[in-house]
C-alpha cells in the first residue's frame, strides 16, 4: 500500500513510453492483430492506467490471468476484447458472460462447463482453446484435438481463437521453438478457418512464422528484456527512487547488516536507503564478501549495495562518490536511466518479470503522460 505521505520514494511509469513499446511491437508483427497482455497489475505498472493508455495507442485485444482482471481491464476500456488465460474457472460462467471475458479454455472440463451454458442460453458464448505443445501448463493435449474438435462440431460452436505457448522463445536458436512451431500447425490443421496465436514478446520478435492472427507480447511492453543476448530494443517505462536516511561512517574490519557476512576492508562512507524485500528489493541482492549484490544509483554514479537486505533498508557503499556526499531526503535510483529492470534482475539471479511484478513496496506512483500520442 503507498504510503499517503509519498516519503516513502517515488516509482513512476511513463505511459507514453509503454504506448511506442505496443506501436512498435505493432509495426513489427505487420499483418498480425498485437493485443496487450496487462496481467499481474499489468506488470506491475496499474492495470487500470496501463490498460487506458494501451487502448489509447491502439490496442484492444486484452489478455488478463484471472476474471478479476478481466473485470478491472472491462471497468476502464468498455469495448475492449478480453481473454482470461487462466481459462474458465469451475462454477464461474455466470460471472464470464456478464462482464463478457472470454475464457481461453485448456481442459474437457472446462469445455464441458462452457459448452453447457452455451446450450443453456442458446448462445455461442466466445472463448479460446489453448493446446499444450510442449510447455506441460495449462492446455489440451496434442492428442485431444480431434476428441474437442468433433464436440464442438456436433453443437456447431467455434472458438475466436486457438493458441498455444512457447517455452523457450526467449532463446530464438532453441530447437524447441522449431518443434512448438510444427506441433501448433497440427493442431491448426484440425480448426481450419479458426484465427491462431502463438507468440508472446519473443516470439513476436523471433521471426513471422510464430506471428499467425494474433501475438500477444507482455514484459517488452513495459520495457523488460524478451530475448536473451540481444539488446534490448524497448523503451524503459519503469523508473523508481527511494529517499537516502542517513549517511555515516564505519571502519576497515567492521561488518553490516544481519549476519555479519560482509566485513569492510577499507574506512567507508555508507548510506542507508529506506528501500527493503518488503518493497520488492530481493533479498537476493544482497552482497557479502563472497559475492556482489544489487547496485543503485546516486549523484549520477552506481553505488553497489553491502551487507544483506532486511525488510525496510538497505546500505549502499558510497565511498566512491568522494566529497560529493548526499544529504538526507535525496533519492537513489533502484530502476531507472542508469539501472535497468534487467540490470537488477541479472543481480539477483531472477528475469525482468520479477523485478516488474514486486514493484507493490511503500512508495506513491507518478504517472507521466497518458500514451495518447499521434498515431505514426
Amino acid at each position: 500500500m503507498a504510503l499517503t505521505s509519498g516519503l516513502g520514494g517515488q516509482l513512476s511509469i511513463d505511459l507514453g513510453a509503454l504506448a511506442r513499446n505496443w506501436r512498435a511491437l505493432d509495426k513489427v508483427s505487420a499483418g498480425a492483430l498485437t493485443a496487450a497482455v496487462v496481467k499481474a497489475d499489468a506488470y506491475g505498472t496499474g492495470i487500470t492506467t496501463a490498460s487506458k493508455a494501451l487502448h489509447a495507442a491502439g490496442a484492444r485485444f486484452f489478455f488478463v490471468a484471472t476474471p478479476d482482471e478481466g473485470i478491472a481491464v472491462r471497468a476502464a476500456v468498455p469495448d475492449a476484447h478480453i481473454f482470461v488465460l487462466n481459462g474458465l474457472y469451475p462454477g464461474a460462467a455466470n460471472l464470464y458472460i456478464r462482464q463478457n471475458l472470454m475464457p481461453v479454455l485448456a481442459s474437457m472440463p472446462m469445455l464441458e462447463e462452457w459448452l453447457a451454458k452455451c446450450v443453456e442460453r442458446n448462445e455461442a458464448y466466445p472463448s479460446a482453446f489453448h493446446f499444450d505443445t510442449g510447455i506441460n501448463r495449462l492446455g489440451f493435449r496434442l492428442n485431444e484435438a480431434s476428441v474437442v474438435r468433433e464436440r464442438i462440431q456436433a453443437l456447431g460452436y467455434a472458438p475466436q481463437m486457438v493458441m498455444s505457448h512457447l517455452a523457450c522463445a526467449d532463446q530464438p536458436n532453441h530447437e524447441k521453438n522449431r518443434t512448438q512451431l510444427a506441433l501448433f500447425g497440427s493442431v491448426m490443421n484440425q480448426f481450419p478457418g479458426i484465427p491462431a496465436s502463438l507468440s508472446n514478446s519473443a516470439g513476436l520478435m523471433t521471426g513471422r512464422d510464430y506471428h499467425f492472427q494474433m501475438v500477444r507480447p507482455g514484459i517488452a511492453l513495459y520495457g523488460g528484456r524478451a530475448v536473451n543476448g540481444r539488446k534490448n530494443p524497448m523503451a524503459p517505462v519503469v523508473t523508481l527512487h527511494v529517499p537516502i536516511l542517513q549517511v555515516t561512517e564505519a571502519r576497515t574490519g567492521e561488518t553490516v547488516g544481519y549476519g555479519g557476512t560482509y566485513s569492510l576492508s577499507r574506512n567507508s562512507r555508507l548510506a542507508i536507503i529506506s528501500h527493503g524485500y518488503a518493497d520488492g528489493f530481493f533479498r537476493s541482492l544482497s552482497a557479502s564478501n563472497a559475492r556482489p549484490g544489487g547496485k543503485v544509483a546516486i549523484r549520477n554514479k552506481i553505488c553497489p549495495v553491502i551487507g544483506r537486505i532486511s525488510m525496510d533498508q538497505s546500505v549502499v557503499d558510497i565511498t566512491e562518490l568522494g566529497s560529493d556526499i548526499p544529504s538526507p531526503g535525496e533519492g537513489a535510483e533502484v530502476l531507472g536511466d542508469m539501472i535497468g529492470i534487467d540490470d537488477q534482475a541479472d543481480a539477483a539471479g531472477t528475469i525482468g518479470y520479477e523485478v516488474l511484478t514486486s514493484l507493490k513496496g511503500r512508495y506513491s506512483r507518478n504517472y507521466i503522460g497518458d500514451g495518447n500520442l499521434p498515431q505514426e
